[in-house]
């Protein structure tokens, strides 16, 4: 049972990803403009937008899914402390500490087995991640 717990993780997560990047990928001057009134360079509107719209897509199929992870990690820790650790927990940074569990916990998991990557592709991306899940 415990190598299909990362399916509705997958899921869930992928949603609200997707969900967050797709008005970032349709209109791209909200985090430009969000970003340059916080003082950071916008040049990093694109790629986060990419990674919340597509990120979100291969998670909820199961491809590449520790590599997302590790980087859904990174922009979730800058996010809190960049942008959203001043607004507080409720109404600040308590989706980004949730996004950033979810994440933790696939990368740590992998994909599961109903995946793309488990059952097509019959391995992992990232080698081993599957022999450490069959061993419990």
């Amino acid at each position: 049972m415990l190598l299909f717990g990362p399916l509705p993780i997958r899921i869930m997560f992928g949603i609200g990803l997707i969900a967050h990047g797709y008005p970032k990928i349709t209109d791209i001057s909200g985090p430009v403009g969000f970003l340059a009134n916080m003082g950071l360079p916008t040049e990093l509107a694109a790629p986060i937008a990419v990674l919340e719209f597509v990120g979100g897509i291969v998670l909820m199929l199961g491809i590449l899914t520790r590599i997302t992870s590790g980087l859904i990690i990174a922009e979730m820790i800058a996010n809190t402390f960049v942008i959203k650790l001043s607004k507080g927990f409720v109404g600040g940074f308590e989706l980004d500490l949730l996004y950033l569990a979810a994440a933790v916990s696939l990368l740590m998991m992998g994909p599961g087995r109903a995946s793309i990557e488990w059952d097509i592709i019959k391995r992992e991306i990232i080698p081993r991640g599957k022999e450490l899940v069959a061993r419990r």
